[in-house]
């Protein structure tokens, strides 16, 4: 990832995803880190809210799609964050890190997905 960058770090959110039927009955919190590959030089000069991501508008919608609809895995999750963030047509790529710490784990610890998209490049007269 190169570029210019808003990081959005340690989003706690209680969700209902899971495959286990106690995990969508009763939720559990997840965590979720964001980062954002976007060109920060127009709101660097104008210091205009405007000409960049609003990152405390976007951590709402994170949170609502995370307590919303249930998933089964991260993964799915993880997709739908990702695209939530790439609707903004100013971000070129993001990563996206769900973590689940109360992972139903044979042992102690926690477990995590972290995808990485990028909006498709299109030449013009092409779709």
């Amino acid at each position: 990832m190169r570029g210019d960058r808003i990081l959005l770090s340690g989003l706690r959110v209680r969700g209902r995803h899971g495959v286990l039927p106690h995990e969508t009955e009763l939720g559990q919190v997840f965590v979720v880190d964001l980062e954002l590959v976007l060109d920060l030089v127009p709101a660097g000069r104008s210091d205009d809210l405007d000409t960049t991501v609003d990152y405390g508008s976007l951590a709402g919608r994170v949170a609502e799609v995370v307590g919303g609809r249930p998933r089964k895995l991260l993964e799915a999750l993880a997709e739908d964050l990702a695209q939530l963030v790439l609707a903004d047509q100013r971000v070129r790529q993001v990563r996206v890190r769900v973590t689940k710490p109360e992972a139903p784990l044979p042992v102690d610890g926690s477990a995590a997905v972290e995808i990485t998209r990028e909006r498709e490049a299109t030449r013009e007269g092409q779709p």
